[in-house]
């Protein structure tokens, strides 16, 4: 097997594991909080809400910070750092005796964490340019699948094997993923002894500035509105359902469907955007989702609303790889890590956004209008993504041609 297909493989397994480690608690939450002995409802509400979202924004500053020192040091040993941190942790979870031992030990995990940044950096670099599309679409499923499938299998783990062994079972995942990516993980790495650059100087050194904050602002609104569902879709599936019993699995399901479709759309659409180019694909599928989310507010049944999201699924897999793809090609490679850093910051900042605006959407507005809502952002992205990257682009393949 050559070495990048190698990389590419333990690298899938463990995004996929540590995209799991960092969503896994929040069908357990509740309940873990509770048993941690806070009793009052409200209180579990916002301890929940503060333990999961804490850790995504403090991910969303560290990333570019370990994403410099995988520049600088290499990224297999941001890799190592990274599993191994987050599985210490991730298992010491599961020896809580307070929330507040809970809250900081997740805050923690978002200070360690940085594999998906290192990853999908040393995936850009050490691919060929010819198959570099479909590595980048076929690494960008792992952390998707893990974040979207990460509460459905911390939901089956803590029913069938108990509370704190899905922090110890994912811990020990992480453990593996560690010791794979150390024995298994190959890069061809030379460190430059060069002065340190800071972030106002590794913007400078950016050649396509209004390109690169185009990508920045399309993964954040990707992860946004695959996530601005998350707060409710249990009350909405409750609310599509008579006299059906398993809500919280068929809500599982539903949110799980775009994962699923996520994992066997993105290789194919990172595939395409090597031979069309990544700015159509983008282009297309911020089009094609925004349309997509409409009918999901008028939906009358679970199954309807799952059927939409494997289809949302599918067309949203195009834009993570794709968005990974042109960076590669307008980056730097001495500056790849930092500025791969900042994009998965905005992936994260998206998560927890999304959290936010689908839960206040639905108590002030009603859940159906976050569908619309979403559908606006995803279309204007798609204008200012042609205006400012399609065009842009298409220009200078036009020019490049005729010179």
């Amino acid at each position: 097997m050559k070495v990048w297909k190698r990389n590419l493989l333990v690298c899938w397994f463990g995004m996929f594991v540590t995209g799991v480690g960092m969503s896994q608690i929040a069908p357990v939450m509740p309940l873990f909080i509770k048993h941690l002995g806070v009793q009052s409802n409200a209180l579990i509400a916002q301890f929940s809400g503060i333990a999961f979202g804490a850790t995504y924004i403090i991910s969303a500053i560290f990333s570019p910070i370990w994403g410099r020192a995988a520049d600088k040091y290499g990224r297999k040993p941001m890799l190592l750092r990274a599993s191994l941190g987050m599985a210490v942790v991730v298992f010491s979870m599961g020896f809580a005796q307070n929330v507040y031992e809970l809250i900081a030990l997740r805050l923690l995990q978002g200070v360690i964490t940085g594999y998906s940044t290192a990853c999908t950096t040393l995936i850009a670099t050490q691919t060929d340019e010819e198959h570099a599309g479909w590595a980048l679409g076929t690494i960008s499923t792992a952390n998707v699948a893990g974040s979207l499938l990460g509460p459905m299998i911390g939901g089956y783990i803590e029913e069938n094997f108990g509370m704190q062994n899905v922090f110890f079972i994912t811990g020990t995942l992480l453990l593996v993923a560690f010791i794979t990516t150390f024995l298994f993980v190959k890069e061809s790495f030379t460190r430059q002894d060069k002065k340190t650059l800071s972030i106002k100087e590794t913007w400078s050194s950016i050649p396509e500035k209004s390109l690169t904050v185009s990508m920045f602002i399309t993964f954040f609104i990707s992860t946004l509105g695959l996530y601005s569902v998350e707060p409710i879709i249990t009350v909405y599936i409750n609310q599509l359902s008579v006299n059906v019993s398993h809500v919280a699995l068929l809500a599982g399901a539903a949110f799980s469907a775009s994962g699923l479709a996520n994992i066997l759309s993105a290789p194919r659409l990172g595939k395409l955007s090597d031979k069309i180019g990544a700015h159509k694909v983008i282009l297309g599928a911020l089009v094609i989702a925004g349309i997509i989310y409409i009918p999901q507010a008028f939906v009358k049944s679970p199954w309807q609303l799952m059927a939409l999201r494997f289809l949302l699924g599918l067309a949203t897999a195009g834009l993570s790889p794709s968005a990974y793809t042109v960076i590669r090609k307008i980056t730097p490679s001495a500056l790849t890590g930092r500025v791969m850093g900042f994009t998965i910051s905005a992936g994260y900042l998206g998560i927890f956004s999304g959290s936010v605006l689908g839960g206040q959407v639905a108590a002030w507005f009603g859940i159906r209008n976050i569908f619309f809502i979403t559908s606006f952002l995803f279309l204007l992205n798609a204008v200012w993504v042609y205006f400012k990257v399609y065009r842009k682009i298409c220009f200078n393949e036009k020019n490049y041609s005729t010179n």
